[in-house]
């Protein structure tokens, strides 16, 4: 599957596998929200992308709250989906990943 184009949701980005996940997926051309509750490490985050060409926004969010997991969603779509696309979730330790072509 290519990412090119896609909008990815990436929790926990501010650091560790987020992090490193968002700079991969960056380079491969994906349309990055990049959420976590460290604002000034996603801001850094965004920088770095933003400077390598890539594409990306951040909102500051906690997985663990229901209400911030929705505002996130909607704040995607606003933001990068520019066209109907059906939203996936996938759990993995707590983090959520939406792709959508």
């Amino acid at each position: 599957m290519t990412t090119k184009g896609k909008v990815v949701i990436i929790t926990g980005a501010s650091s560790g596998i987020g992090e490193a996940t968002a700079k991969l997926l960056a380079k491969k051309g994906a349309k990055l929200v990049l959420a976590a509750r460290r604002e000034r490490n996603l801001i850094k985050l965004v920088d770095e992308i933003k400077a390598d060409s890539g594409e990306a926004v951040y909102f500051v969010t906690d997985v663990t709250k229901e209400e911030d997991n929705q505002n996130l969603v909607a704040f995607a779509k606003k933001k990068l989906w520019k066209n109907r696309c059906d939203f996936s979730k996938c759990w993995h330790y707590a983090k959520l990943t939406a792709i959508c072509s």
